[in-house]
């Protein structure tokens, strides 16, 4: 009897033990000790980061604690060279050569647009072995690849996407109204895309027209737009998790409103702006996450349109009619086609 009662309290013992280790490893204990963002929230740089760029945008000079370097392969100065109304950013992994082909004949040309519109396209990407013959006849074909030195991997997106707001600063922040920074498997409407611009309170897809901004003044130079599809959610605490983030690295409950990375637009005071804020504010491995801590130190409320889509929005002339950006065009035949689909239909 007792050695019954024994085994019994053992397998209980087990059983409880065996839920707690999958409790930890699910993330449970993290969840219960992460700090409460919005009582909470202080990531470094810990001082008033608004401040000290509000006083840079005036000639104040300060040294920075967290500094971006890059060396380029080609600095791309041409690009900028004369004036820009929209500047696409596609971050690119060196190996899709058609996806870039594709683009560079599609959504990322001039030749789309009506009229004496401006639009450059520039690709970012990093380091990789592999193609380099077939990537250096590319880059003298195009000269239109901007090719950091740092491994193109999933987790340098961060640092892919730094490389682009810093060069776009150095280079183009004079002479272009609006960034767009996209993956290269986004199909992209650069019309619609200027027309969002335009008023972001008012284009088809916001949640609701938000007339307390219409006496703003929504030129790029003094609007700060930061706009895509908005997230609000939570860091994943799950071992199991590609995204698994430590409490180390980040102790907050929840994130700061970001968009999605695969394609946002800022304005050309947004990008100056954040270029300086990121010159005192520690690196993160999530780019979407790291411009939506940028954007909420400087207080630029993220504009949500649902017109920006992250997943693939079928093709239908309705459903593309006030579409800014789809994702999910891995495929360079795929992007082609819906392409053609969507210029047929414009035409008729």
């Amino acid at each position: 009897m007792v050695i019954h009662i024994a085994k019994r309290r053992l397998r209980w013992i087990l059983l409880i033990g065996l839920i707690l280790v999958m409790f930890h490893l699910c993330g449970g204990f993290l969840h219960l000790f992460a700090k409460d963002f919005n009582e909470d929230f202080d990531y470094p740089y810990s001082g008033n980061v608004k401040f000290l760029v509000d006083q840079m945008l005036n000639g104040a000079e300060f040294t920075p604690s967290n500094f971006y370097y890059f060396k380029y392969k080609s600095n791309l100065s041409h690009i900028c060279n004369s004036s820009v109304k929209l500047l696409f950013l596609v971050k690119s992994d060196p190996e899709h050569y058609e996806q870039r082909n594709v683009i560079r004949w599609t959504w990322g040309s001039s030749k789309q647009l009506e009229g004496n519109v401006n639009i450059k396209t520039v690709f970012l990407i990093g380091e990789r072995e592999l193609g380099d013959d077939r990537l250096n006849t590319e880059f003298n074909t195009h000269n239109d690849i901007l090719q950091g030195n740092f491994s193109d991997s999933y987790f340098n997106n961060t640092i892919k996407t730094m490389m682009g707001l810093k060069w776009a600063f150095e280079f183009c922040s004079k002479s272009t109204d609006y960034i767009m920074f996209v993956d290269d498997d986004y199909f992209v409407s650069a019309k619609n895309v200027l027309e969002f611009v335009k008023n972001p309170y008012i284009y088809p897809g916001r949640d609701k027209t938000v007339e307390k901004y219409s006496f703003l003044d929504l030129s790029p130079d003094k609007f700060e737009l930061y706009a895509g599809y908005v997230f609000e959610s939570s860091p994943f605490r799950s071992y199991f998790s590609k995204w698994y983030v430590s409490l180390r690295e980040y102790p907050y409950n929840k994130w700061p409103p970001y968009v999605t990375a695969g394609a946002f637009v800022l304005s050309r005071l947004s990008l100056i702006r954040m270029y300086y804020a990121s010159l005192f504010m520690d690196h993160f491995r999530f780019d979407d996450i790291y411009i939506g801590i940028l954007a909420y130190k400087l207080r630029i409320e993220p504009v949500h349109n649902t017109n920006f889509h992250f997943y693939k929005l079928p093709y239908t002339p309705t459903g593309y009619h006030k579409l800014i950006a789809t994702h999910g065009y891995s495929s360079p035949d795929e992007l082609w086609g819906v392409w053609k689909q969507y210029k047929n239909n414009e035409q008729i």
